[in-house]
């Protein structure tokens, strides 16, 4: 039994993705790193200027002052997420959104020919879909005995 096409879900990723991506060589620092993410109201660069080599995300910054890693001379090679789960400019929000939750990503760099020409976040999906937003309507909760959970 397949599935309805549904015109929104089936929107191209290059449609949706943010273009065009930050990228860094893999030299870069994490203070400098930091610093991109921070000016540019960014969550995550992509590593290689000319190939992707691999991603890293605010997370990893903050788990790296956590491992008491000196920003200024640790890279974002070291740090980096490697090898990178991508995505085709021409598939779908749909596809995206089953590769995300597959590889337990957020975000996803949109590659042509190796090169990061975009990126989409479960942000940008959750945007976009308006049917996978969370529509919560009042509903009267059952009676439950006392400790008992659902």
């Amino acid at each position: 039994m397949s599935e309805e096409p549904d015109p929104e879900i089936d929107t191209p990723v290059s449609e949706i993705m943010t273009s065009p991506v930050r990228t860094v060589p893999a030299g870069t620092t994490i203070a400098e790193a930091a610093e991109i993410l921070s000016s540019k109201g960014i969550g995550s660069l992509v590593i290689g200027e000319e190939i992707i080599d691999g991603i890293i995300t605010e997370m990893d910054i903050v788990e790296s002052v956590g491992q008491a890693m000196d920003p200024e001379t640790t890279t974002v090679e070291e740090l980096m997420s490697d090898p990178v789960v991508t995505i085709r400019p021409d598939e779908s929000a749909r596809a995206a959104g089953e590769r995300m939750g597959h590889n337990g990503v957020k975000k996803l760099p949109v590659a042509e020919d190796g090169q990061a020409v975009g990126i989409i976040t479960t942000t940008d999906l959750a945007l976009y879909l308006p049917q996978l937003r969370i529509n919560m309507t009042p509903q009267p909760e059952p009676d439950m005995a006392k400790g008992e959970y659902e």
